[in-house]
């Protein structure tokens, strides 16, 4: 992470105070790790600490920390600060704050420890929990707060914004077990939380589907609200809390799972809501006036609308509110615009138009607002960078220093959905006609022909800096995410490469291609072609045994592969074969990964229990994480299958996997690991490919661009 990054972050945001709020999971809580030494104890689950629902402070669960401390013996609790790909530690706040709940009367001298861990640092002093409060008598909750500055070592100045845990450690050794639950583990500010709300939630509504009913409401624009809290009821009365949403988002997934029935029961049961807001001193505003709603039982098609609706949220309500474009993930850092996603967001502003999700004259809005955002962004030779500041469009450097100039293949992600867009909006309207110019523009000014580096040179490079010119020395190789680059660069009307490149450098044959494609760990397709069979499945195209599902979804979200045959192969089935190999491989399970089989498959990229990985189907891709974009954007190649898939993690995973922007970014049930985060390169191609599927909508209108039928004749493409 590029520590330059700091100066973009609101240090007001959820995700800049939070440690602990809930866990997505039940089971042991992932970001945890519990150990003892005995004759101590400490109750675990897989060596993490337990998730209680049955207490907690903010809905629905907390950690249950539970001990027996003896001389000789020892035990620790780690809770760590949860981190994905854009988040790093970078908390905000001279205050470690969290609330407690003994289970028995907990006297002061028998409480534990408490000690912070810095990230690539040291750890804290060690202080006793007793010198910050008294006595914690049986069944209630009091919050503590011990300032940072007491866990500061006097020969040392620690970096607490970089803080990686907060550890539970054996104190006094009485002999006696003991239970404390923990909960909203934070780091605040003690200068803040001075005045209560006052402002009351408005505008609750409630939509009812298959498994979960679905909570919007009102902006709160209070400065002192931390969240909002959920209740609900059954009858109209006796309203329960169930979970809590951050103040960035006005929307919550209600999910309830099916009636013991099964889904075709009918006649659902009714339910109530109301929400509240709760502030940083946690006081409570009044509850707002009572939304209700009913499941019932969804249609197929239904089902498709309800996906597909849910995804594009991310970027129609979530997107960047100055530039219009996709975030890198949600939650996540509030202005790093992620341009390839925009270009997939671009697709499903498209969609969702055409499905009629929103009134085309709003969706032609927001095309001009991106327009006008991308007309005034860094450009490099006409190419945008990867990420851009969504307030000035300036590039950020995310991937470190040399990554600060144009980036060609989130370039042509855009392109693509710019295209797409410049054909749907067709009408004859000032607004439309604008649209179309200035779409037309933007597609001329790139220099796909820069990107060549040289004009001797066979292949287009990724990336080019004006520091650091051709540095990264990237050069774009298939099979991978990347043909839709030659292919736009060969039908550039302002800045073509030769036709002749889609042979020399995307499928080439040359050794630095070959070596290139090792990275599959196999010389299986080192030559472009494949012609081995997995699974009983024959592959023409791709290296080792198909690679990320992205592979097929990227290039293919306005590139319509249907009857697109070169030398190699017909891409529609070459696609088809790599996700029903990736089927396949799920269902023979050869790491014995928990819930694999013929519904629960897709191995592709996303960030999982160590990072990031593009998942594939091999030994060294699959760690048993699914992520759902996998099966769900191979619609059109496999419609019974991916159907298959989305009941499965809807139906029976969707307490974990289902949210305000639909599915999640990954699950992996054999470790417990649920990705917190959404994800802009996944639910775009969701909502894009399952339409594709439905109608071919985008494909029509990508394909309708008549410099596609010039690309198509230059490089030789039957289309028959």
């Amino acid at each position: 992470m590029n520590l330059a990054l700091i100066q973009f972050l609101n240090p007001d945001g959820y995700y800049n105070h939070l440690i602990f709020d809930n866990s997505l999971a039940e089971g042991g809580y992932f970001f945890s790790r519990a150990a003892a030494t005995a004759p101590s104890r400490l109750e675990s689950l897989d060596n993490r600490l337990p998730v209680s629902g049955a207490v907690f402070f903010s809905p629905p669960n907390s950690l249950k920390l539970s001990w027996l401390s003896e001389a000789g013996g020892d035990w620790c609790a780690e809770i760590l600060t949860e981190t994905w790909f854009d988040r790093m530690p970078r908390l905000s706040g001279d205050t470690l704050s969290f609330w407690c709940y003994a289970a028995g009367d907990l006297f002061a001298a028998n409480m534990p420890l408490v000690s912070i861990t810095i990230k690539e640092g040291p750890q804290s002093l060690s202080v006793p929990l007793a010198a910050f409060t008294s006595d914690l008598p049986a069944g209630c909750w009091r919050q503590i707060k011990i300032s940072l500055a007491d866990f500061s070592p006097a020969d040392a100045r620690l970096d607490f914004s970089r803080i990686e845990k907060v550890v539970f450690s054996q104190g006094a050794s009485d002999g006696l077990p003991h239970t404390l639950y923990l909960d909203e583990i934070k780091i605040l500010d003690a200068a803040q939380c001075a005045r209560p709300l006052e402002q009351i939630p408005t505008g609750l509504t409630a939509v009812g589907y298959d498994c979960h009913i679905d909570l919007s409401w009102d902006k709160i624009d209070d400065p002192e609200l931390a969240y909002v809290q959920v209740y609900r009821a059954s009858s109209g009365q006796d309203f329960q809390p169930i979970g809590i949403q951050n103040r960035e988002f006005c929307r919550y997934s209600d999910y309830l799972g099916l009636p013991a029935a099964g889904p075709q029961t009918s006649g659902r049961a009714e339910y109530f809501y109301k929400i509240t807001a709760v502030g940083y001193d946690y006081s409570e505003s009044s509850a707002s006036e009572t939304a209700s709603a009913a499941t019932r039982p969804l249609t197929d098609e239904e089902l498709l609308d309800m996906v597909q609706l849910a995804c594009f949220r991310y970027y129609w309500e979530s997107a960047h509110p100055d530039a219009g474009l996709a975030l890198e993930s949600i939650p996540g850092d509030e202005n790093l615009v992620a341009l390839g996603a925009s270009g997939f967001g671009v697709m499903a502003l498209v969609a969702a138009a055409g499905r009629g999700f929103i009134p085309r004259p709003a969706a032609a809005e927001r095309m001009l607002k991106i327009i006008t955002f991308l007309e005034k962004a860094d450009r490099f030779h006409g190419v945008w960078p990867h990420f851009l500041d969504g307030r000035t469009g300036r590039v950020i450097p995310l991937f470190g220093k040399y990554d600060n100039g144009g980036d060609l293949v989130e370039t042509a992600f855009m392109v693509q959905g710019l295209l797409a867009a410049r054909q749907f909006f067709d009408q004859e309207t000032e607004l439309e006609a604008q649209i179309r110019v200035r779409i037309t523009a933007l597609w001329e000014a790139v220099e796909w022909d820069w990107y060549r580096r040289s004009p001797e040179s066979d292949f287009l490079y990724w990336h080019w800096s004006p520091d650091y010119e051709w540095y990264i020395d990237h050069p774009l190789i298939g099979w991978n995410e990347t043909m839709i680059v030659y292919l736009l660069a060969i039908a550039s009307p302002t800045h073509p490469v030769p036709a002749s490149m889609f042979y020399s450098g995307w499928a080439s044959q040359s050794e630095t291609a070959r070596n290139y494609r090792h990275w599959g760990q196999t010389s299986d397709g080192e030559f472009y072609t494949n012609g081995q069979t997995y699974f009983g499945i024959q592959l023409p195209v791709a290296v080792g045994s198909g690679g990320p599902l992205f592979f097929t979804h990227y290039s293919f979200m306005g590139f319509d592969p249907r009857r697109k045959r070169d030398q190699y192969c017909d891409y529609f089935e070459n696609n088809q074969a790599i996700a029903r190999i990736n089927q396949a491989h799920c269902i023979a399970n050869p790491g014995n990964f928990q819930e694999y089989g013929p519904n629960f498959w897709g191995l592709t990229a996303s960030f999982d229990h160590t990072g990031y990985l593009p998942h594939e189907p091999s030994a060294w891709g699959d760690n048993g994480t699914i992520t759902p974009t996998g099966a769900l954007a191979s619609f059109p190649y496999t419609p019974a299958e991916s159907l298959a898939a989305l009941k499965n993690f809807y139906y029976n995973h969707g307490a974990k996997m289902w949210g305000i922007l639909g599915f999640r970014d990954a699950y992996n049930p054999t470790v417990n690991f649920v990705s917190n985060i959404f994800m802009g390169l996944n639910q775009a191609p969701i909502t894009v490919m399952i339409e594709n599927h439905r109608s071919g909508l985008v494909w029509e209108r990508f394909m309708a661009n008549p410099e596609m039928a010039v690309m198509l004749e230059r490089i030789g493409f039957k289309t028959n």
